[in-house]
């Protein structure tokens, strides 16, 4: 039994001495790394704090520019915007002169901006991206399709709704130029853009309208279906059933 103890003792010994060597190994590791991080940290500690003094300097300049160029731009934009808009909703809601109006709104008038003049001197603001919008419609209204396919093309918005509006007038303008292949693709971007129950049964018709015109009875089908099917309340749906009868 004593010889056993003596044993189990040694090995304890050894154990706890390898125990401590490796913790030293460690800790001489960690030195090491320490010292290691520390040299390159004096070594680079010049364009560390080069980067960040650039970094500190471009918010600056950023903030600079944001507050006093483009914030007064879009201001300015807007009240541009104002005089514009005016006479385009005074076109739309008018039973005569629509052509001047919409002229008016695309060209300006009293010494105002019109939507073109806001499209070149204020480009990348929110009021631009309105204008290319209106003026695009105006277009249309002036049977001007080339022109409004161009402008409502550089449109781009978050509202579903309009985004949809936009692209079926595209394909409204293409068939009045007889395109009907690309009027039929942009009524199918303009029901991806948006399912609201203004817009799509609408949409849908014209359509299925276009592909009927087209020959594509099986197409020209789905879309009067989806009229019956999903929007059943609407104005649409009150003859689509001779749509239907048409398509098959």
């Amino acid at each position: 039994m004593a010889t056993y103890k003596k044993k189990s003792n040694k090995l304890r010994k050894s154990r706890v001495a390898n125990e401590n060597s490796s913790t030293k190994k460690v800790f001489d590791t960690l030195d090491t790394s320490a010292n290691k991080s520390e040299l390159i940290i004096s070594k680079y500690q010049n364009y560390l704090l080069y980067g960040v003094a650039i970094l500190i300097v471009l918010f600056a300049l950023y903030f600079t520019y944001d507050r006093y160029v483009v914030q007064p731009k879009i201001d300015e934009s807007n009240a541009e915007l104002f005089t514009a808009q005016k006479y385009f909703d005074m076109a739309l809601n008018s039973s005569n002169d629509k052509d001047s109006l919409y002229n008016l709104s695309l060209n300006g008038a009293d010494g105002k901006f019109g939507f073109l003049d806001i499209i070149e001197n204020y480009n990348g603001t929110p009021a631009a991206n309105i204008a290319y919008y209106s003026s695009g419609m105006a277009y249309y209204h002036l049977k001007k399709y080339d022109l409004a396919i161009e402008y409502l093309n550089q449109f781009s918005s978050k509202d579903d709704v309009l985004n949809s509006l936009s692209l079926s007038t595209i394909g409204d303008s293409f068939v009045q130029i007889n395109q009907f292949d690309d009027a039929l693709s942009f009524y199918e971007k303009a029901l991806n853009a948006s399912s609201n129950s203004f817009t799509s049964p609408i949409i849908l018709l014209k359509a299925g309208d276009v592909s009927l015109k087209t020959g594509n009875n099986k197409k020209a089908l789905k879309f009067f279906n989806s009229i019956k099917t999903d929007y059943p309340k609407s104005s649409e749906a009150d003859l689509i059933d001779i749509k239907i009868e048409q398509a098959k």
